[in-house]
């Protein structure tokens, strides 16, 4: 047996006995719309603390999700799905929204540039919004957008508290955001993108596009309009 060929199908057999499991896979559909932590993991599925330890232990062994550091409360951490290492027959769990705002700090970059990748997207309505709302659209973020055939125009800061109205669907795009928000709005997404003005670079604002990109990509599909059906 070729050995490059036999090492990727133990990865994959691996993966799938870790899938067998209820909690896993419960996990596994958790995270695949959102990053959580395992705090937030535990309460959302009603499992203790020491259980959860170990299906996450297992889950990381063979290289389904991963976990970062917040930048908000640096004692924190999130985990984040490895979409790569799933196969293409994972279920897309389905939501119902009349709008999808999304949500991060100043509203200067992450959540501009999420709105403007769902509009290419979907047709369901998207806005963006601060927690804390700087005063303008950050330069690189426009810059990035434009290279990638998108516009920030004539978009402009907004705090959420102007923004939101009821049954939008809320993403929270960065860790400060989700967890100023808290119990506010429980059932809301959070991905944990990290904030490309910490180093102010082309690069930092490119790898943010990049994320966010792959994360509408999955959740587009799985947003519908209020009524209607699944099919």
């Amino acid at each position: 047996m070729n050995a490059e060929w036999s090492d990727s199908v133990v990865a994959r057999a691996q993966r799938h006995a870790a899938l067998g499991e209820p909690a896993r896979l419960a996990i596994i559909d958790r995270l695949l719309l959102g990053d959580a932590s395992p705090g937030e993991l535990g309460q959302d599925l009603g499992l203790p603390s020491n259980l959860l330890a170990h299906h996450l232990k297992l889950l990381e062994q063979v290289g389904l999700i991963e976990r970062t550091r917040s930048e908000g409360d640096r004692r924190r951490t999130y985990l984040h799905l490895r979409v790569q290492a799933l196969t293409d027959t994972m279920p897309t769990p389905l939501r119902r929204a009349p709008r999808v705002v999304f949500v991060c700090t100043h509203n200067s970059a992450r959540s501009h540039l999420a709105a403007a990748l769902w509009k290419r997207h979907s047709t369901i309505p998207t806005a963006s919004a601060g927690t804390d709302p700087a005063r303008r659209i950050h330069p690189r973020a426009v810059a990035a957008a434009r290279k990638h055939g998108l516009s920030l125009a004539p978009a402009r800061t907004a705090h959420i508290d102007d923004t939101l109205q009821p049954d939008d669907l809320v993403v929270a795009v960065c860790d400060h955001a989700h967890e100023q928000l808290g119990p506010r709005i429980p059932d809301r997404l959070h991905w944990s993108v990290p904030d490309p003005t910490r180093t102010g670079t082309d690069d930092a604002f490119a790898d943010a596009l990049s994320d966010l990109a792959d994360r509408v990509d999955r959740l587009a599909p799985a947003v519908r309009p209020p009524g209607g059906s699944d099919d």
